[in-house]
Formats: C-alpha cells, sequence, structure tokens
C-alpha cells in the first residue's frame, strides 16, 4: 500500500474527525442559545460565509498544493517558493474585492431574496472573515503540497476552539446571530497567527533542505521579472478557475435546499434543514481527508510518471473511502432520529430525521465523488470534475423547486441525492479510464456485503441515545467481523487499524487487541 495515501489520510482523518465534532458541537450550542428561528438565520448566513471563502480564495489552495507537490518532486526549492509568493499576492487581491462585495449585498440578498432583513448584519459582518480565511487557505495549501497533515490540523483545530468559545460569548452577551458569525472570524485570526509562525519555522526550513540537497542547478534562477511571475499566476489561475467553478457548485450543491426551503417555507424548516445536512455531511471528513493525501500523491506520480505509482493511489484511496464511509452512512441512516436528539435537545428538530436519512444515502455518493475530483486536479485535470459538478448542481435546483412545494424538507434532500449519484457515476467512470484503472468487484462487494449486514442487525434496536450509543460501540465490531468472515479484510486494512489505535492513546491498547482478534483472517 501507498505510505503517503495511508499515513497522511489517516493524519488528518483522526484530527477531522475531532474537528467535526466540534462543529457539531459549535452547531448544538448555536441552536440552544438562538432557537430554531435564530438558528435558521445563521443557515443562511454560513452558505454566503462559505461562498464569500471560496471566492476570496480563487480556487488556488488546491493549487497551491498540486505545483508545491510537483515542483518539490522535482527538486525545485525556487519554484516551491515562487509558487508561494504568487499566489499569496493574487489571493489577498481577491480577499478585498470579495469582503468589498458581500458588504454592499447583504441587504439585497436578505431584503429582496430571503425576505429576512434580520439576516443584513450578519450577512455584512462576514467580510472580516475573508483576509483571514484567504491567508490561513494558502498555508494549508502549502502543508498539503509539503504532506504536512499535521499542521493542517494543527490550525483547523485552532480555528475550532476559537470559533466555538468565541462564539458562545458573544451570543450570551446578547450579540445573536451577529456574535455567532464574529465568533468565527476570532477563530480564522488566531488560526492565521497559529499558521504562518509554523509557517516560519516549520515549512520554510523544510523547502531550504531542498536547496541544500542540491536541487538548485547552475542553471536554474535564483530571481524572477515581473513577466515571468505574470505567467506564474496565468498557470496558476487557469487551473484553479475550474476548482472555483467547482468550489461553487459544491456549495451550492449544499445549499441550494436551504435557500429554497428558506424561500418557500419559514426560518424554523431552515434550521430543522440545517440540522440535518451537516450530520449527513459527516462522511466527508472521510473523503476529504483521502482526498488531501490523494491529491498531491497524484500529482508526484503523475510527474514521475509513474503510472503503476499512479493506480496504486487510486485504487487505494477508492478502497478506503468505501471500507469507511459506506458503514458510516447505513449506521446514520438506521439511527437517524437519535442521532439528531443528541445533538439538537429540543425535539422540534427531529422534523429533520427523513431530511438525514435521504441526505447520508446522497452524500454516501458525493465522497466518492470527492476523491475523484482530487485525484483528478492532481493529474491537472480540474475540468472534469467542474464540468460534472455544474451539472450536477443544476440537477439539483430544478429538483428542488419541483419538490420542496410537494414534499417540504424531504423535497430537499431528495434532490440533492439524485444529484449526488449523477455526479459520482460520471467522475469516477472518467477518472478510472482515464487512468486505466480497475476496481476489483469482488473486494467492494463484499465491503457492501457487510455494511448492509451491520444495519440490518441494528434495525430491530429501540431508536433512543441509549441504544445509539450502544450502537456505535457494537458496529465496528460487527462490521468488521462480518468482514473478515467472508474474507473482505486484507492486511492492509489491519496495519491501517493498528496505526489508528497507536493514534488513539489510553484506548491504544483496547483498539490494538479488537484489531488483533480479526488479524489471522486477513487475506
Amino acid at each position: 500500500m501507498s505510505s503517503k495515501i495511508a499515513k497522511g489520510s489517516f493524519v488528518i482523518l483522526l484530527g477531522s474527525f475531532i474537528f467535526r465534532i466540534g462543529g457539531y458541537i459549535y452547531r448544538s450550542l448555536m441552536a440552544i442559545l438562538l432557537g430554531p428561528a435564530g438558528y435558521g438565520i445563521l443557515g443562511l448566513t454560513l452558505p454566503a460565509q462559505n461562498i464569500l471563502i471560496l471566492l476570496a480564495a480563487g480556487g488556488l489552495p488546491p493549487a497551491i498544493a498540486k505545483y508545491v507537490s510537483q515542483y518539490s518532486a522535482k527538486e525545485d526549492a525556487f519554484m516551491v517558493k515562487q509558487i508561494i509568493k504568487t499566489s499569496t499576492k493574487i489571493m489577498v487581491m481577491f480577499s478585498i474585492l470579495a469582503s468589498i462585495m458581500i458588504f454592499f449585498l447583504a441587504e439585497p440578498i436578505a431584503i429582496g431574496f430571503l425576505h429576512k432583513p434580520e439576516a443584513v448584519l450578519p450577512l455584512q459582518l462576514i467580510s472580516i472573515i475573508t483576509p483571514f480565511s484567504v491567508i490561513v487557505g494558502a498555508l494549508r495549501g502549502v502543508f498539503q503540497g509539503m504532506y504536512e497533515m499535521t499542521n493542517i490540523l494543527i490550525t483547523r483545530a485552532t480555528e475550532q476552539i476559537f470559533t466555538i468559545t468565541g462564539a458562545v460569548i458573544l451570543v450570551l452577551l446578547g450579540w445573536y446571530v451577529a456574535g455567532a458569525v464574529v465568533g468565527t472570524a476570532i477563530g480564522f485570526i488566531v488560526s492565521t497567527i497559529i499558521g504562518f509562525y509554523i509557517f516560519k519555522r516549520i515549512t520554510l526550513k523544510r523547502i531550504s533542505k531542498i536547496r541544500e540537497h542540491g536541487s538548485l542547478k547552475p542553471h536554474q534562477k535564483t530571481s524572477i521579472t515581473w513577466r515571468e511571475e505574470v505567467s506564474i499566476a496565468k498557470r496558476l489561475l487557469i487551473f484553479s478557475i475550474p476548482v472555483v467553478i467547482a468550489g461553487f457548485a459544491e456549495l451550492a450543491l449544499y445549499d441550494i435546499g436551504t435557500y429554497v426551503i428558506g424561500h418557500f417555507m419559514a426560518s424554523e424548516y431552515v434550521g430543522y434543514y440545517n440540522a440535518a445536512s451537516p450530520i449527513a455531511r459527516l462522511p466527508l471528513v472521510i473523503s476529504m481527508s483521502i482526498a488531501t493525501a490523494a491529491l498531491p500523491a497524484a500529482s508526484e506520480a503523475f510527474t514521475l510518471n509513474d503510472k503503476h505509482m499512479l493506480r496504486t493511489y487510486i485504487l487505494q484511496s477508492y478502497r478506503y473511502v468505501t471500507l469507511l464511509v459506506l458503514p458510516l452512512s447505513v449506521g446514520t441512516i438506521v439511527f437517524a432520529a437519535p442521532i439528531i436528539s443528541l445533538l439538537f435537545p429540543n425535539p422540534a428538530f427531529l422534523n429533520g430525521t427523513g431530511a438525514l436519512q435521504i441526505l447520508s444515502a446522497g452524500m454516501l455518493c458525493f465522497t466518492v465523488y470527492v476523491v475523484s475530483a482530487s485525484i483528478c486536479q492532481g493529474l491537472g485535470k480540474p475540468n472534469l470534475p467542474m464540468t460534472a459538478l455544474v451539472l450536477g448542481t443544476i440537477i439539483d435546483l430544478v429538483l428542488s423547486f419541483i419538490l420542496v412545494p410537494m414534499y417540504g424538507i424531504n423535497g430537499a434532500a431528495l434532490a440533492t441525492t439524485i444529484a449526488a449519484v449523477f455526479i459520482m457515476v460520471t467522475v469516477l467512470g472518467k477518472t478510472l479510464k482515464m487512468t486505466d484503472a480497475r476496481l476489483p468487484k469482488g473486494d467492494f462487494g463484499k465491503i457492501i456485503a457487510a455494511s448492509i449486514v451491520m444495519g440490518i442487525a441494528f434495525i430491530p434496536f429501540p431508536k433512543t441515545r441509549l441504544f445509539l450509543i450502544l450502537g456505535i460501540a457494537l458496529a465496528p465490531f460487527i462490521y468488521v467481523a462480518v468482514l473478515a468472515f467472508i474474507g473482505g479484510l486484507k492486511k492492509d486494512d489491519v496495519h491501517v487499524m493498528y496505526k489508528f489505535g497507536e493514534k488513539m492513546g489510553p484506548l491504544s491498547g483496547v483498539v490494538n487487541r479488537f484489531v488483533c482478534l480479526f488479524e489471522r483472517f486477513a487475506t
């Protein structure tokens, strides 16, 4: 197995779960403190925040990761540094323009489209977040390209801790939804400071070591002209434009339902849907973790023209996303109601149960797309996932306007799920064909079978918080046991599970004993 995919994915995955739990804590606290109506306004604000961040970044973090990885493979320290400098200049300029735009568009959006004047101030305050989100985004792109996944986690954890703390304090002080937005700004500010410190103390030293090892050949430049920097900027933007478009389409795919519900229904229903949607997207933590490692790995293999290495990276990426995501999605569908009640104590939020079940099926498909998109970006083919995602978003939009008036928030969830299936099928097929990779159907069939058996085993369970906790404790054992029994457990899987156990601190002994039970069944 590829150590880069395994190690990088694992580090990101472990930290991302912690990060996502923090996100649910944030949302749960905001739902409690703001109530359904206030939480609904926040739910309308957060998509605008994500859009602004994407617009300001210009899709450059993936471009930074791709080219930093590429020039690192070529041992060209000068170009690594130049990519960082040029991309940062572009992103700072974009951030200023995006902040100005959202500040002046906040009122027309809140009043003209959403018909909710109380959303004006929260939307305007998003402009504070932009400059800092852009800088920390650039830093994370560099960390990704240099395989410094731990540093990505540090900046994200810092962002999360200070976001939650700041938001809670400000909301309690009476700032209402505006306090939640300013809390997010505080998180990004602190994360930027920490990220820059890590970059100066660690990453720059690693880049300098490339030069010390002889990468700077006599013919290589030590400076660059203005025209040459413009040429580099063009290359970055050509790569990033499809990424930006895909990013907007992805955000739209997540949030079209929110806005269509907000257009046809009261704010409370937006709150119900926004309780379900983040939970359904939990599997994306896994796919994004794998995708984060897959992008620079695929770029490196492509740069070195190593087709065998490339196919290994691809097959391992798809196997691990399926191995981890499928049982998680099945469990979420079965225990949808107690999951919502655990995270959102107000019984009114149980109205989002059906939407959660439908969305979980859709996000299962979307996780496969996320991995495929990163592979395509690593190969320098960002147009492929962009096209599929844009078409899928159009499908989602059209179906949402048809299904929401008919089925409410469940209609929005169904529209998103249908679109996700289309996107997955399209991009997965193209990626496999482009790389001449073949998925082993038998292996994936066994993973599907083990997940279904696990889900069936929990159907008779009462759908309460107590049995949810019991299900969480038993599910990994049942899933791995069935997988081992039918011959679907591989030695590489066991190795990764042992690595997972090593990172679990006090629980490492328990995890390792669990893994040891099934090691002899691995093929």
